[in-house]
């Protein structure tokens, strides 16, 4: 029997450019919206999801991240870090973070989220595909899609009959939400700088990629007014969750 999904990447070594100057000081994931860090929110759903390893690489100010977040113990969580010099995009951030993704070198499928996306998707929904995935004998991956969203309208990928598609006329919007198997990355070299993009066309017109929509609350925080809007929603909708002071 494959092993239940237990391991988790957030993707947290963007320079987030476009949130300048907020992120000249203070690392994208770190950026508070209702109240907490937008990385934090990822592991509390992580966390409730039954996840019990989470790897964070970082490269801009990542020192923060660490210090901030610690080992995880306050979330029931192992953190792990993985350290860039310099952003390795995402491909090359999963072929570096392998060692702690993989235990004793044995392949693993894992969650892989974004640090700067806010989400109430429930990752433990994803149990089942990640079994699925541990079973085949090529290594695939499992995306979650949403509505295209204003600022993305032409959207990523085609979804049909639970098979995500290059060529199908309707495209939806890829969360950064996915399921992934780490043999797919071991010819990758560590310290590579290459996106997921090219792994994505090969897998998919392999047909090896499976999808599901999500229709619930999904944000792409990607500027200051996008922050603040999700801040001031978060913060109408759980009023309690809202500290008193900073993340201790």
């Amino acid at each position: 029997m494959p092993p239940p999904l237990t391991t988790a990447m957030i993707f947290a070594a963007g320079r987030g450019e476009r949130m300048r100057p907020l992120t000249d000081t203070t690392p994208k994931p770190l950026l508070e919206a209702g109240g907490k860090p937008l990385i934090v929110w990822q592991i509390e759903r992580l966390a409730r999801a039954g996840i019990q390893t989470i790897v964070i690489n970082h490269a801009w100010l990542g020192q923060q991240i660490e210090e901030t977040l610690g080992d995880g113990s306050r979330w029931q969580v192992r953190l792990r870090y993985s350290p860039e010099p310099d952003a390795l995009e995402t491909a090359g951030a999963i072929a570096q973070a392998l060692p702690l993704l993989e235990d004793s070198a044995a392949p693993a499928v894992f969650l892989a989220v974004s640090g700067d996306v806010y989400a109430d998707f429930d990752y433990a929904q994803l149990g089942a595909h990640s079994v699925r995935l541990a079973g085949l004998a090529q290594p695939g991956m499992h995306l979650v899609m949403v509505p295209n969203p204003a600022f993305h309208p032409e959207g990523d990928f085609g979804l049909v009959d639970g098979q995500v598609s290059l060529t199908a006329p309707s495209r939806l919007t890829f969360a950064n939400i996915g399921l992934y198997d780490t043999r797919m990355f071991r010819t990758l070299p560590p310290g590579t700088r290459c996106a997921l993009t090219p792994y994505y066309r090969e897998a998919i017109a392999q047909q090896r990629v499976s999808g599901e929509l999500y229709t619930g609350l999904w944000e792409n925080v990607g500027t200051p007014a996008q922050l603040q809007a999700l801040d001031q929603r978060l913060t109408a909708s759980h009023p309690l969750h809202v500290p008193p002071g900073p993340l201790a």
